[in-house]
């Protein structure tokens, strides 16, 4: 190992853990010590990390306070190492660590606004695809229509919460009236994604969240159907396959519809 490559992993485990080997390859004066010359690296790795977490999780920050959420991300970096070549990805274990962090374990609804909170910077996030156009539907033959499968956009996310983690999220990040916080028995489906620069959501009625997870699993149009005509009968099934179909491609949901 070089003396150089020896000094770089030094500094890193003094960055990461404290250790002191790095000391003895730095200058220091009587005005500037050493260790105040490796604390101010120290102190500017910890608080770039925390300010990642913060912009990724900003009304997570807004409703703890800025001391606390400080607190909280001090003790996140110092359990949590950067893997990531991108600090924009740094932060994706916070849910986990809010449920065993002590101050913050027994709040189940942070844990889901963090949740709520990566996701949509991993929709946001998420590779361009151009949507599907309708016109594209029109030329399927009818007897394709039971075996077409489609492809949804890579934005495209799902998420069930038991809490109203959306609603908060919504009123801390555009500065409104906090709601009512809200925990329901059944957990409610929300279905998110980005078209352009903008990013969207919305809860779905169970039936359609079972049918995007079946047609983003593979299910054919057909097994939609037989999907809905469980819960909505026979007769109704194929307008309501319609109508969620039409409602995907509206929203730019899809971008392929493959004869299988």
């Amino acid at each position: 190992m070089s003396a150089l490559a020896r000094m770089q992993g030094e500094f890193q485990e003094y960055l990461l853990r404290g250790t002191s080997a790095i000391e003895a390859e730095v200058v220091g004066s009587a005005r500037v010590p050493v260790a105040t010359r490796l604390g101010i690296y120290a102190g500017a790795y910890g608080a770039r990390l925390i300010d990642a977490l913060k912009a990724s999780y900003p009304a997570l920050a807004e409703l703890l306070g800025e001391e606390d959420f400080e607190a909280l991300g001090a003790a996140y970096v110092r359990t949590h190492d950067s893997p990531f070549f991108s600090i924009r990805h740094y932060g994706d274990a916070l849910e986990a660590f809010l449920g065993a962090y002590p101050d913050t374990a027994e709040v189940a609804l942070l844990g889901e606004l963090a949740r709520w909170e990566w996701t949509l910077c991993g929709v946001f996030d998420a590779a361009d695809a151009e949507p599907l156009a309708a016109a594209a539907l029109a030329g399927v033959a009818p007897e394709e229509w039971a075996a077409l499968r489609f492809s949804f956009h890579p934005s495209v996310r799902r998420l069930a919460l038991q809490w109203n983690a959306p609603q908060l999220w919504k009123a801390l990040t555009d500065g409104e009236e906090r709601p009512e916080l809200r925990v329901v028995a059944e957990p409610v489906e929300w279905l998110l994604w980005r078209q352009d620069l903008k990013s969207y959501f919305r809860s779905l009625e169970p039936s359609e969240a079972a049918a995007v997870d079946a047609a983003r699993a593979g299910g054919t149009f057909g097994e939609l159907c037989e999907r809905l005509a469980a819960v909505h009968g026979a007769e109704r099934a194929p307008r309501e396959a319609a109508a969620l179909l039409a409602g995907w491609v509206a929203a730019g949901l899809l971008v392929a519809a493959t004869p299988g």
